[in-house]
């Protein structure tokens, strides 16, 4: 698996949503194919990292078992890291971390910030970079009139 190094300075993510109601691409690269010609083209067009979902997390969408997830994620995973192009995968369920890890992922990227149960576990034993992102709720409800009364110390210690 290729590493990600952190310290190379900045890094261009290309996201592929493999998914039938992303927000972002409307459930274009919804079918294995699509997702991998999508990913390669990130890849080629400058994306350092291409970024693999398997479950829409926009607001109001529903949720999908861990077996689907690994189901529309592992074989993009696989196609892009045996072409040598960087894969993080994007969920929060411990078990599809370690599928997608063990396919050649090397990074993870939770939006529940490691929050679920198991999945701190699983991502100290992969020993691979995590990216962490704050809500408040989850992704039903985190745009339902958040309030912060100081935002970056309010962040701060929720990571």
């Amino acid at each position: 698996m290729p590493a990600l190094r952190l310290m190379d300075g900045p890094q261009i993510m290309g996201i592929v949503n493999v998914t039938p109601d992303s927000f972002s691409d409307g459930g274009e690269f919804s079918s294995h194919a699509a997702a991998i010609d999508q990913g390669r083209r990130l890849a080629a067009d400058g994306a350092h990292i291409i970024d693999v979902g398997g479950e829409s997390t926009r607001p109001g969408a529903g949720t999908v078992s861990a077996e689907v997830e690994i189901a529309r994620v592992l074989p993009v995973i696989k196609a892009l890291a045996k072409d040598g192009i960087k894969v993080s995968v994007d969920t929060s369920k411990p078990e599809v971390m370690d599928a997608a890890v063990d396919a050649g992922a090397c990074m993870i990227n939770d939006i529940y910030a490691l929050r679920r149960p198991g999945a701190l576990e699983a991502a100290a034993r992969m020993d691979v970079p995590v990216c962490l992102m704050h809500m408040q709720g989850t992704p039903a409800t985190m745009q339902d009139a958040p309030c912060y009364e100081d935002l970056g110390g309010e962040i701060r210690e929720f990571l």
